[in-house]
C-alpha cells in the first residue's frame, strides 16, 4: 500500500509502520524524517504516476479521518506533487507548498515549526559572570554597595512585566508593620513584620555604631604586590583593605590604558605608600579582618544613588517593568546630574515625578559638594561623611508604600520619623504612631517577643517539630535539619520531603534576621527522589527572592548538601550582641571537671616542689568554686599525699563563689594529720 499510494494502514497498537522505521515518529525526530521520505518518493514516481487518480481519490477520502487520528509527525509521501497540474489546482510554484504535514491534535506547538523554512527561536543566552570590576561593572555595583538593604539580585533570564503585575494583582493582602524600638543613647532596633511575622531585625548600639557607607580621608600606611592590594589607615584600630580592582583611575600615579591580559596596572606601580586617598567602607570589619574599602564613591539617597566619578545612569534591577524602567531612564537623563557624576535610580522612585527625583538629586549634590570641601581642609585620617542612625536610615530604605503603620516607643525619634514619612508620603497623615503604654513593651504588644529571642538561638523550632541547627565555624555557617518528634510516623521518603521544604523556608528567613553572609551549607535530609530535590531547590530559591542582600544559590548533591553564598550587611544581631565564651574561646566545649582536676594536681605538685626546694611551709593554689570543690570531695586522698610528700601545708583558695555553691569549710584535722585547707 506504501508503494501504491493507496493510503496506509493504521499500524497495530504498540508496533511501528515501515515510514516510522524509516523516519521517526513523535517531536524528537521530526526534522530527521524529511530527507528519506523524500528520497523514496523519488525513485518510486512512475509507479505512483500510473495510480495517481486512485491515490488522490483515497487520499481525499482518508486525510480527514487521518488528520484527527494520527499519532506521528512524519510528511505524507508526495504522490501529488506527480500528479498532473489539472488535477490538482491549489499546487503552487513553493516545493513544499503540496506537502501534507500531519500532525496530532493534541501537539502544543504549532505546526509551522516542523517546516524547514519555519525560522527558529532564539534562545536567551545565559549572562555571564563578571569576573573583574571595571567602570561599567562598577556602576552596576555602586548601588549594591550604597543602598545598604535593597541590593538587586539580577535574575538568569528576565521575568515579563505582564506576568509581575498579574501576580501582584491576584497575591493576598499583606498587613506589612514597622516597628521601632528606641533605648535613648544606647540602642535602636527596628522590626518588619509581615501579618504578624518577623520578617527583618536590625540593631544598632551606640558603642558599635556601624561605618559601613561612611566616608573618610586616609592614607595609605602599605602595599602587599602579592595581595595586589593596599592597607590604608582611615581612622580605626585595624587599617582597611583596598583592592587594585576598588581603586579609581585617578589615583593613579601614572596613567595605564586597559589591555587584553592585564585589566588593572600592578598596585605597586600606581600607589604609593604615604599617598591620601578617599575611601567608603564597603564591609564592617568582621573579628580580625579589617574593614573592606573602596575609592568608587556613592552617595545614596531616597530615591536616588549619586555616583562621584562614574558619568553613567543606571535603573534598579528590580524595577522589571519595561515601560517604567524606560520612563525612569528618560527622567534621569533630563535632570543631568552634572560633570563627573552619575546617578542610579533606586527601586522606590517607581511612579514617581521628574520634581521629585530633582530635589533628591540637588540634595545629593550639596552633599557631595560638602564632602569635597571637607576632604580638601580636614586632616588625615579623619572622617569626612557618617551614614545617617539606623532609625533615620530605615525610614530612608525600609518605608515602602506597603507598609500601612510605623510604631516607635520613643517620643522624640517618632517626631523626627512623622517628620520624614510626612515628606515622603504626604497622604498618609497618621502613618506614624506612638507607643505610649508602660505595662508591656513595643514587641509584647506585637507578640513577637519570643520570635526576636529565637534570632540568638543556636536551634531553631519548625511548627512541624523539625528542628534547625547552626553553627558558625570560621570558614562557613553549616545548617543541620532534623526531622524532630515527626520522624517515624509515615514513611520515610514523605517525611524528609515535608520536613525539607518546611526547612528551606524557614532557613531563609532565618538567613535575614541572622544577617548570615559568606558560605552556607545546608544539610538536608537525604531523600531518593531527585524530584523531590528539585522542588526543595525550588522552594529555597523562591523564598529567598525577597533577601535584600545578593546571593548564590547553588544545586543539591547526592548527599544532600546545598551551598550559599549570601552577601554580609554588617547588621547582624548576633555580631553586635554576642561574644565569645572566655571558657571554650567561642567553641561551646569545655574540658570536663575531671581532666581540669589533674591539670590542677599537675600543677600543684609542680608549684609544692619549687616551695620545698625554696624553704617555704605554706603553698597556696587558687581556683575556681566548682573545681575547688571537685578536687576536696574527689581527689582528697591524693592531695593528702602531696603534703606528706613535700612537708607542705597545702592551702586551696577557692575564688568567686557562686550562691549556687556554697563555699567549702576548712577541715577539723590539723595540717600535719595529712589533710589540707580549702577556704
Amino acid at each position: 500500500s506504501r508503494r501504491s499510494g493507496r493510503g496506509r494502514r493504521r499500524p497495530a497498537e504498540g508496533a511501528e509502520s515501515p515510514a516510522q522505521e524509516e523516519a521517526g515518529s513523535g517531536e524528537g525526530n521530526a526534522a530527521p524524517a524529511e530527507t528519506p521520505v523524500e528520497e523514496t518518493s523519488a525513485t518510486e514516481a512512475p509507479a505512483e504516476a500510473q495510480a495517481a487518480p486512485e491515490t488522490e481519490a483515497a487520499s481525499e477520502e482518508e486525510s480527514p479521518r487521518k488528520s484527527s487520528r494520527s499519532r506521528s509527525r512524519r510528511r505524507k509521501p508526495a504522490a501529488r506533487a506527480a500528479a498532473p497540474a489539472e488535477e490538482t489546482p491549489e499546487t503552487s510554484s513553493d516545493p513544499l507548498a503540496d506537502e501534507v504535514f500531519v500532525f496530532d491534535e493534541d501537539d502544543d506547538e504549532p505546526a509551522a515549526e516542523a517546516s524547514e523554512d519555519a525560522t527558529p527561536v532564539p534562545r536567551t543566552p545565559r549572562k555571564p559572570r563578571r569576573r573583574g570590576r571595571n567602570k561599567k561593572a562598577a556602576v552596576s555595583a555602586a548601588l549594591d554597595e550604597a543602598e545598604e538593604m535593597e541590593d538587586d539580585v539580577e535574575a538568569e533570564e528576565p521575568v515579563p512585566a505582564k506576568k509581575g503585575k498579574k501576580a501582584a494583582k491576584a497575591g493576598p493582602t499583606v498587613d506589612r508593620k514597622m516597628l521601632v524600638s528606641v533605648l535613648p543613647g544606647d540602642m535602636v532596633e527596628v522590626v518588619l513584620t509581615e501579618d504578624g511575622v518577623v520578617r527583618e531585625y536590625y540593631v544598632e548600639m551606640t558603642h558599635q555604631v556601624k561605618i559601613r557607607g561612611n566616608i573618610y580621608k586616609g592614607v595609605i600606611n602599605n602595599i602587599d604586590a602579592n595581595l595586589q592590594a593596599a592597607f590604608v589607615n582611615y581612622g580605626n584600630v585595624k587599617n582597611g583593605f583596598l583592592q587594585i580592582d576598588e581603586v579609581h583611575p585617578e589615583y593613579y600615579l601614572q596613567p595605564h590604558e586597559p589591555t587584553k591580559g592585564r585589566k588593572y596596572p600592578p598596585i605597586q606601580k600606581v600607589l604609593k605608600p604615604g599617598q591620601e586617598v578617599l575611601v567608603q567602607v564597603v564591609k564592617e570589619p568582621n573579628g580580625s579582618k579589617g574593614a573592606f574599602l573602596t575609592t568608587w564613591l556613592s552617595l545614596a539617597g531616597r530615591f536616588l544613588v549619586l555616583t562621584p566619578g562614574q558619568e553613567q545612569i543606571g535603573i534598579s534591577r528590580k524595577v522589571e517593568d519595561g515601560e517604567e524602567r524606560n520612563r525612569l531612564r528618560d527622567l534621569i537623563r533630563g535632570l543631568e546630574p552634572g560633570e563627573g557624576l552619575g546617578a542610579i535610580v533606586r527601586t522606590v522612585s517607581a511612579g514617581t515625578s521628574k520634581t521629585t527625583l530633582q530635589k533628591d538629586l540637588s540634595f545629593l549634590k550639596r552633599v557631595w559638594k560638602d564632602i569635597r570641601k571637607r576632604a580638601t581642609t580636614e586632616a588625615v585620617p579623619s572622617l569626612i561623611y557618617q551614614e545617617p542612625g539606623l532609625a533615620s536610615r530605615s525610614v530612608r530604605d525600609y518605608l515602602s508604600d506597603d507598609v500601612s503603620e510605623v510604631w516607635v516607643d520613643d517620643a522624640d525619634t517618632a517626631a523626627s520619623i512623622r517628620e520624614m514619612a510626612s515628606l515622603l508620603f504626604p497622604r498618609k497623615a497618621d502613618l506614624v504612631h506612638l507607643h505610649e503604654a508602660k505595662d508591656k513593651t513595643l514587641w509584647e504588644r506585637f507578640g513577637i517577643l519570643n520570635q526576636i529571642e529565637q534570632v540568638h538561638s543556636r536551634e531553631v523550632t519548625m511548627p512541624s517539630g523539625g528542628r534547625l541547627v547552626f553553627d558558625q565555624t570560621e570558614a562557613l555557617m553549616a545548617i543541620d535539619i532534623n526531622s524532630g518528634r515527626i520522624g517515624g510516623k509515615t514513611n520515610f521518603e514523605s517525611m524528609a520531603y515535608r520536613t525539607n521544604m518546611e526547612a528551606a523556608t524557614a532557613i531563609a528567613r532565618q538567613l535575614r534576621l541572622r544577617d548570615i553572609g559568606g558560605q552556607i551549607v545546608i544539610d538536608f535530609i537525604e531523600m531518593r527522589d531527585p524530584e523531590h530535590c528539585r522542588e526543595v531547590e525550588k522552594e529555597l530559591r523562591n523564598a529567598m527572592k525577597g533577601d535584600r542582600a545578593r546571593h548564590d544559590i547553588g544545586k543539591m548533591s547526592s548527599f544532600g548538601l546545598l551551598q550559599i553564598v549570601r552577601q554580609r550587611t554588617g547588621s547582624s544581631a548576633i555580631s553586635i550582641s554576642m561574644e565569645p565564651c572566655p571558657h571554650c574561646k567561642g567553641t561551646g566545649q569545655r574540658r570536663n571537671m575531671e581532666w581540669q582536676a589533674v591539670q590542677a594536681l599537675r600543677d600543684m605538685q609542680r608549684g609544692m616542689s619549687a616551695a620545698s626546694a625554696a624553704g617555704q611551709t605554706e603553698y597556696h593554689y587558687p581556683v575556681n568554686a566548682e573545681l575547688g570543690i571537685y578536687l576536696l570531695n574527689h581527689k582528697r586522698e591524693r592531695l593528702c599525699l602531696l603534703e606528706k610528700e613535700y612537708h607542705l601545708r597545702l592551702d586551696i583558695r577557692i575564688e568567686g563563689v557562686s550562691p549556687a555553691l556554697p563555699a567549702v569549710a576548712a577541715p577539723q584535722n590539723p595540717p600535719h594529720s595529712g589533710q589540707h585547707h580549702g577556704k
